[in-house]
């Protein structure tokens, strides 16, 4: 018992002298950590504030209690949105190319093609030797071999050639040595506007001057395609075609050649038929078996065709609202001029339909394409009139 209480008073003074050092210690230690606090919270502070200067940090932590840690971790969500932000700007986003091409850098944008042939190797820039300025199709079945060889004779090489196959046969082209050089395109009983819609976008089409969209059923004995242009350039025409011979098949008087004239933009027709003589069929009209577009016109044209007409009847009574004036700008070539020959191919690729010969149907679809035509254009107009708080029987634009 006695050494018991020795030992507990021995260890008294040790245990004392521990408590003294170390609260000693801890003294010291708080004196420094106080005397470095402000520096490193103003320090703090200021940069934080410097970061978020929509935040005023001094009054947060004295007034809502916000944590250091909060600080840290709302500057770490701006740091994160402004790298988002920068990433965002990085991408390119370019409203004024085409649709579709907005994120491309405006410089690698083709928007516009062309149907020159390409070789397989070699420098890409070596490629075209010669550009042909002007372009000429032809819907075509084999049966009209000849007649076609002939017309080709007529286009020099500056015209790049296109063949539009409705009757599936296009080997049998091979026998002609431009036919090798030619582009042909085949689809069965299709018609050349369906062909055009389909092939013939303007921006496809853009390198050409002039694109001339003809039926296989033209003799051109009469006929030069590079006097033709021309006489074309000569009197500014955007839309025309050559004269067909007066003494051939029905048709209008309009297309009729004239003998004393090189070209010619309106004629008299038959009592009653022109409310006004700058309008068709008096003027500012051709047919739509030969006619000749330039590469402006035809890109007006081209949106104006419809998809499902196919036949193109009553599209040539609307060519004049692509030109302007219409009256002045489309005429016929009268000093190079053809002969239609009216050969029924495409009638013949019809189908009977209720006991009527092929042709029979393929020519009451043709009417009612024309009608049709008519109507979705008038409707078409009176809609954009009417948007514009127009009446239409007001407008001062012919119907």
């Amino acid at each position: 018992m006695g050494l018991l209480l020795l030992s507990s008073v021995s260890r008294k003074p040790n245990e004392s002298m521990r408590l003294i050092v170390t609260t000693f210690f801890g003294v010291v230690l708080g004196f420094l950590i106080g005397v470095s606090f402000p520096t490193l919270s103003t320090t703090r502070r200021n940069v934080t504030s410097a970061l978020l200067p929509g935040i005023d940090f001094a009054y947060e932590d004295k007034k809502t209690g916000l944590s250091t840690q909060t600080a840290l971790n709302v500057l770490s969500m701006r740091n994160s949105s402004s790298a988002h932000n920068a990433s965002d700007t990085s991408k390119i986003w370019v409203r004024s190319n085409p649709r579709g091409a907005e994120r491309l850098p405006p410089e690698i944008i083709r928007a516009e093609s062309d149907l020159y042939f390409r070789r397989l190797s070699g420098n890409p820039k070596e490629d075209l030797t010669y550009k042909p300025k002007y372009l000429v199709t032809f819907t075509v079945g084999f049966d009209q071999s000849k007649n076609i060889d002939a017309a080709v004779e007529k286009f020099s090489e500056n015209f790049t050639i296109v063949l539009f196959h409705y009757d599936g046969r296009t080997t049998e082209w091979d026998e002609f040595e431009w036919s090798k050089k030619a582009i042909h395109i085949s689809a069965r009983r299709q018609t050349k506007w369906w062909y055009a819609k389909r092939f013939l976008h303007p921006d496809i089409v853009a390198q050409y001057d002039y694109i001339f969209i003809w039926d296989e059923d033209l003799g051109v004995e009469h006929f030069n395609a590079e006097e033709y242009i021309k006489l074309v350039r000569k009197h500014g025409l955007e839309i025309s075609q050559p004269g067909l011979d007066p003494n051939g098949v029905l048709t209008w008087q309009m297309t009729k050649r004239r003998f004393d004239h090189e070209v010619h933009k309106e004629t008299e027709e038959r009592p009653n038929w022109c409310t006004d003589p700058h309008l068709p069929p008096c003027a500012a009209f051709v047919e739509i078996m030969a006619p000749v577009f330039s590469r402006d016109a035809w890109r007006c044209v081209w949106h104006m065709m419809q998809n499902d007409l196919v036949h193109g009847w009553g599209l040539d009574f609307a060519l004049r609202k692509c030109v302007e004036p219409s009256h002045e700008k489309i005429g016929v070539v009268d000093a190079q001029w053809i002969v239609h020959q009216s050969v029924p191919s495409l009638g013949n690729q019809g189908e009977s339909d209720n006991g009527k010969a092929p042709w029979q149907g393929v020519r009451e679809r043709c009417r009612n394409e024309w009608r049709m035509f008519q109507d979705r254009f008038t409707s078409a107009e009176n809609a954009y009139y009417q948007s514009l708080g127009i009446n239409p029987s007001n407008s001062s634009e012919p119907h």
